[in-house]
């Protein structure tokens, strides 16, 4: 069958533990049966877990320190290994996902850049709205080595420091107009959420 729409581009926002990976991953897969075509999906914190493992450099072990410490990453390291992502994998037909990105402004204007670059008008920044105490007994719950009581405080500052003013600049400035979810339901509605607000 045959793609029968422009290609869809999304950006899931929302602190650390809110389920940013498991709604893209059912959007991946809605945007495939429902004829909406093959998707690009961009998972940063993969990405860097993956670099800081996998690679001997300096760049690499600093990046591995700072993974344990649970600590923000430079927006260059994070704009380095996404815009790798789309330099080779974006073609003129494929739907985007970004799972986590931008973390900082810098890093979203980096990506307005890029989409606008690569002629991309429909992009949904889609915020999974979740208070800290709700977001920090899922990453505990999770049981990632990297999810420690003083790396997840961490994570929980850094959004409010960094993340915030990214969902308020898509709430406002920027064209790309941001769909605000409640994270706090169950996986089944806050897609059904998801799918409402995005393509209403």
């Amino acid at each position: 069958m045959t793609q029968t729409t422009q290609p869809r581009n999304f950006l899931f926002l929302g602190r650390s533990g809110c389920g940013k990976g498991t709604q893209a991953h059912l959007l991946v897969d809605y945007l495939k049966e429902n004829n909406f075509g093959e998707t690009l999906y961009v998972y940063t914190g993969e990405k860097l877990r993956n670099f800081a493992e996998k690679e001997k450099t300096l760049a690499a072990r600093l990046t591995k320190n700072k993974i344990k410490a649970g600590a923000l990453m430079p927006s260059f390291l994070a704009v380095w290994l996404w815009s790798g992502a789309l330099i080779e994998g974006i073609n003129e037909n494929n739907n985007v996902i970004m799972d986590g990105s931008p973390r900082t402004l810098l890093e979203a204007m980096m990506i307005d850049d890029a989409m606008e670059f690569y002629g991309r008008n429909k992009v949904v920044p889609i915020f999974l709205e979740t208070s800290e105490e709700w977001s920090t007994q899922r990453m505990l719950e999770r049981g990632r080595s990297d999810d420690s009581l003083k790396s997840i405080k961490k994570r929980m500052t850094y959004f409010e420091k960094e993340v915030v003013p990214v969902i308020n600049y898509y709430d406002g400035k920027s064209k790309h107009k941001l769909a605000q979810i409640n994270g706090e339901q169950n996986v089944k509605k806050v897609h059904k959420e998801i799918l409402e607000k995005v393509f209403q």
